[in-house]
């Protein structure tokens, strides 16, 4: 779809496949995809306007669909719906086929990391230890905290790349179910000012955020291991933050946003403009981030 849509809408696309991710020490992306008969892609689109003064990544998790691997998750509505744990992939692909149409002015890029997580014979084992991109190790204690593996790779791609702002999207956690409850998503970030414009863009096109702290000094030792650089979860609480904590490992010093659409990426029922099913919560958000003149 990103090749069709990408053609379509004046995007560079390059698709990377399973050998080439092991070539890139994608560790994440083919650690949770192991017990996949279907294999990974990290699907990369360029958007390059002429002239354009601001670089801007976006980073988007496909997980088409989340088991939960061999910690899988209860038979029940919630594992159910988990076909649209890649929200946050297709959010950063809509947004992406808008900005030619738009006449966007800032260069962006985005990786949408695609994978399903399955459970199976291969597939990755609780103390399992993962090399990310970036060279740092991971443990895995629980094989459904697989968005964050996945992400970490695509975060230090994105790094790579030197833009002035980095953004994700993400049904990472049900903690900010929990927290925020259905309608609005966690933001939380390396940097205020990053952050704030973020929230801006929310503000702007009724998208509801709300900040969480990503408190490092605090919570950053609950993902330590003693096999390891960090582990893949922190404890029972505040899972919203010690995942953000664990993202912020593969951000560098670019400034850096981080969305938990968890809660706001279904609606139960016809509500105003949004449909019964996945909403596509953050595509406004985002594609008024990337194309809104500076304020």
């Amino acid at each position: 779809m990103a090749v069709t849509i990408g053609a379509e809408t004046g995007l560079a696309v390059e698709v990377f496949d399973e050998h080439d991710l092991a070539a890139m020490r994608c560790g994440g992306l083919l650690g949770v995809n192991r017990g996949s008969v279907e294999p990974p892609r990290l699907v990369k689109l360029t958007y390059s306007p002429r002239g354009a003064s601001k670089h801007v990544v976006l980073v988007g998790k496909g997980v088409m669909y989340d088991s939960g691997g061999l910690s899988l998750k209860p038979s029940d509505g919630f594992h159910q719906v988990m076909k649209m744990d890649m929200s946050g992939a297709a959010a950063v692909l809509a947004t992406m086929s808008t900005l030619k149409a738009l006449k966007g002015r800032t260069k962006v890029t985005a990786y949408l990391a695609c994978t399903d997580n399955m459970p199976s014979g291969s597939a990755m084992k609780l103390g399992d230890v993962l090399t990310m991109r970036n060279g740092k190790t991971v443990e895995v204690l629980n094989t459904d905290a697989e968005g964050r593996l996945i992400l970490a790779d695509a975060l230090s791609l994105a790094v790579e790349d030197e833009p002035d702002a980095i953004v994700d999207i993400a049904t990472l956690t049900g903690a900010a179910l929990s927290a925020l409850g259905e309608r609005i998503a966690a933001l939380l970030g390396t940097d205020q000012s990053w952050i704030d414009t973020v929230a801006g863009a929310a503000e702007r096109v009724d998208e509801p955020v709300w900040q969480l702290p990503l408190d490092t000094k605090r919570y950053r030792k609950l993902l330590d291991s003693n096999s390891a650089d960090m582990k893949n979860i922190g404890g029972p609480y505040g899972g919203t933050i010690t995942a953000s904590i664990f993202l912020s490992e593969f951000v560098g010093d670019v400034p850096w946003a981080h969305l938990d659409i968890a809660g706001p990426m279904k609606v139960d029922a016809d509500e105003g403009w949004l449909s019964k099913g996945a909403t596509g919560f953050g595509t406004r958000l985002l594609i008024d981030l990337v194309t809104a003149p500076a304020r």
